[in-house]
């Protein structure tokens, strides 16, 4: 080997004596990861267990030198932990390890890892504390080991943080020849007990190799084509000189899998394209030691190149026309196809307006707002156009003929509204037809009718008020009897509204225009009650009985003696009148 490499290896040799604290990162490029241990995914709660540590599984709250695969810590030794969900992106049903630290120092984890020989490595590992509050903190070695060799990391204390404070700790290291299996493992340096309480995600071990740049047409690492246009790019990649004798490969992304393209193996290749195909395509270039050719975990890899062939927009526009004046008018697009990473722009004019909002509202609509709107969208500097017509209802104003009217108990009325073309009336009991301009209503009380008067889906309110009279009753009272010359007092009455009543004849009666006047007359005689009210007149009689007076003369005494026993009168209008003497003998009868 060259002197760089052996220079280079006494370099890794020196270090693998030392602890390392906290990170070393590799400074190059990337390879795929060699192992990738997110511990999984799925529906349920909790994850299976896993058979690279010592600890005891549990799918619940894990107590000292236990361990669960969860996705939340939400729920566990609740009061001591934050919330922390599992870190890998874009995986809301992604796993992570939790562990409850043994009470004891020593190694909870261990798994053997396959590599290739001559290759640096980037190993990193994401750990978060899990404590809420103040405690014993986690503290972790990693240990990566092979032939008797030993290269380390520690975290140091991982002090208390917010429930997204995971942390990624990272080791590089160099394979000498001959090594193609590493052992990492994970010690626990502080003892369990009050805290130490940690989760584990996202563990990888990855080439790093040199330093590479790569660009498309020299601008940068995305570019543009619209659909059905022809184009030209040349990519191109400058590496760094970390490996003795690099190979390249151009390699393209087919539907997820990279695949070689044949003979492209230089540090540049075009790619042209001809009537292009709406898609993404991808591109990366691999480089490794040519030693390594054919081993897919010993290269690495430039950034990913990318040309986006845009399909031409086909925007598809409409909005919620008609619409009521005052209303909003709501214009949208569908029908945008688009990757992540597109850069794309909307363009509306209409009457008096502008936006570049993709789906813009327009508050308090009027006529004026009435018209064609356009629509300009751009994707990726790929331009199409539509339109969409907007129409706007004149203002609905309800109108009815009277707002309040007054009828008689058992009568009906014509209520009559314009002002649209639908018509709603309510209450609907008493109506001849709720859904029409002119219903009879026949209300049996005061109703208060609001009628909805539409066009479309535009609508306005008025009221009427029907206030409904009830009709006029009455009475004169009992029929009375009385002595000549004695005062009666009648005793009418009246219901309804706006009445006015009279007594007839007038004569003897103190005040006819009462419904209870006193009367004082000498012989029988009928009175007749009127009672008049906007809705009807009703009459009712009362007969006063008039009894001539009785007079007894002073000399008349009853005692059978034959003398003065009897007196003429006029018995016609009396029933019955009985003289009996002093010692209760009748006399005459």
């Amino acid at each position: 080997m060259k002197r760089f490499f052996k220079l280079f290896s006494l370099f890794v040799t020196f270090i693998f004596s030392q602890t390392e604290i906290n990170a070393q990162v590799c400074t190059g490029a990337l390879g795929d990861p060699v192992i990738n241990i997110d511990f999984g995914r799925g529906s349920d709660r909790f994850g299976p267990p896993i058979t690279e540590t010592n600890y005891t599984y549990v799918a619940g709250s894990p107590n000292d030198g236990h361990y669960t695969i969860v996705k939340t810590s939400a729920g566990q030794n609740t009061g001591w932990h934050q919330n922390v969900t599992n870190r890998t992106p874009n995986d809301p049903n992604g796993y992570f390890m939790l562990v409850n630290a043994n009470l004891n120092k020593g190694t909870f984890y261990q798994k053997t890892i396959q590599v290739c020989e001559n290759t640096t490595y980037q190993f990193g590992a994401y750990i978060i504390n899990l404590l809420r509050d103040p405690g014993i903190r986690p503290n972790i070695k990693f240990t990566i080991e092979y032939n008797n060799t030993t290269t380390e990391l520690l975290t140091n204390d991982i002090p208390e943080g917010g429930p997204a404070d995971w942390k990624q700790y990272t080791k590089v290291f160099t394979t000498p020849t001959d090594v193609t299996l590493v052992t990492l493992k994970m010690t626990n340096e502080n003892p369990g007990g009050n805290g130490n309480d940690l989760g584990i995600d996202d563990i990888t071990f990855r080439a790093c190799g040199p330093e590479i740049t790569s660009t498309i047409n020299s601008a940068g690492t995305k570019a543009y084509l619209c659909e059905g246009e022809d184009g030209i790019f040349t990519l191109e990649a400058n590496v760094g000189d970390a490996y003795e004798n690099p190979v390249y490969q151009w390699q393209e992304n087919n539907n997820g899998v990279w695949t070689n393209l044949t003979g492209e193996t230089s540090t540049e290749t075009i790619r042209p394209f001809t009537n292009a195909t709406a898609g993404l395509y991808q591109y990366r270039l691999n480089v490794t030691e040519r030693e390594n050719i054919g081993s897919p975990f010993c290269g690495v890899f430039s950034e990913v190149l990318s040309i986006r062939v845009t399909e031409i927009p086909n925007p598809i526009v409409i909005n919620n026309s008609p619409i009521c004046f005052g209303g909003e008018i709501k214009l949208s697009t569908t029908n945008i196809n688009l990757l992540p990473g597109d850069e794309v722009s909307y363009e509306w004019t209409g009457p008096n307006f502008s936006s570049a909002d993709k789906d813009p509202v327009i508050s308090n609509a009027n006529l004026t707002h009435e018209g064609t709107y356009y629509l300009k969208v751009t994707v990726n500097g790929c331009i199409s156009t539509a339109q969409t017509e907007v129409k706007v209802t004149p203002k609905v104003i309800a109108s009815t003929t009277f707002s309040e009217v007054t009828i008689c108990e058992g009568d009906v009325i014509s209520l009559e509204a314009s002002g649209g073309n639908t018509f709603k009336w309510f209450p609907i009991e008493d109506l001849s037809n709720a859904n029409i301009a002119n219903p009879i209503a026949s209300p049996k009380k005061t109703t208060t009718y609001s009628v909805t008067v539409g066009v479309g889906n535009c609508l306005d309110t008025k009221n009427i008020t029907v206030t409904v009279n009830p009709k006029t009753e009455g009475n004169a009272g009992a029929d009375k009897r009385i002595l000549a010359g004695q005062a009666v007092q009648l005793n009418g009455s009246a219901t309804g509204s706006n009445i006015s009543f009279s007594w007839s004849p007038t004569d003897y009666l103190d005040d006819p225009t009462i419904l209870n006047p006193i009367a004082t007359p000498p012989t029988d005689i009928t009175y007749t009650l009127t009672i008049n009210s906007d809705c009807n007149t009703v009459t009712d009689e009362v007969f006063i009985r008039v009894f001539p007076k009785i007079v007894i003369p002073n000399t008349f005494t009853p005692n059978a003696d034959g003398l003065k026993m009897c007196f003429p009168l006029n018995l016609s209008r009396y029933l019955e009148l009985t003289v009996a003497a002093q010692a209760s003998t009748l006399i005459c009868q």
